[in-house]
């Protein structure tokens, strides 16, 4: 999302097989929030018109797609907690660990988690400059926590991060 003076926000990140433009699709209104791809990436794209008859003739369609809009509204009531109360370390543990866990599936040749997104774009999501970010995986990068690799951030110590997220993240 960009706000009223053009800062960008980064809500949330959407893999592969995951959807978007739920909110649009159901009520039939503008989007909440814009998308941008980071890699290449096929998309399909459901027309509203189709899409409502085939919810009301699938029931168990529904039921799964309220519990993807649960999920997310759960996800950014946390992120929004998170923002108020929680210092900026936690609240880069947590979403770290987060996203690692996101991608758990896509790593398992390293048996790490690793993250593949930019400081800038971390920052974006919690609130924070790239440069505080910076300077908080550097200080976890020297307690071997983390590894920072050109394109990922590679999390060693899930439990110590965990620790610094302040609870069982």
């Amino acid at each position: 999302s960009i706000g009223p003076d053009g800062d960008q926000v980064i809500l949330n990140l959407i893999g592969e097989g995951e959807i978007f433009g739920e909110i649009a699709l159901l009520d039939g209104k503008e989007r909440t929030a814009d998308a941008a791809a980071a890699t290449d990436c096929e998309l399909l794209l459901i027309d509203r018109r189709d899409f409502v008859p085939l919810l009301r003739a699938n029931p168990d369609l529904a039921a799964r797609l309220l519990t993807v809009l649960c999920d997310r509204l759960r996800r950014t009531t946390e992120q929004v907690e998170d923002m108020i109360f929680l210092d900026a370390g936690t609240r880069l543990a947590k979403t770290l660990l987060r996203l690692g866990e996101q991608n758990r599936e896509r790593n398992t040749r390293s048996g790490h988690m690793m993250v593949s997104v930019s400081q800038r774009a971390l920052g974006t999501m919690i609130g924070l400059s790239r440069e505080s970010i910076n300077k908080q995986l550097a200080a976890w990068h020297r307690e071997g926590i983390i590894k920072i690799e050109e394109k990922a951030i590679v999390i060693l110590d899930e439990s110590a991060l965990g620790d610094y997220g302040g609870r069982n993240c």
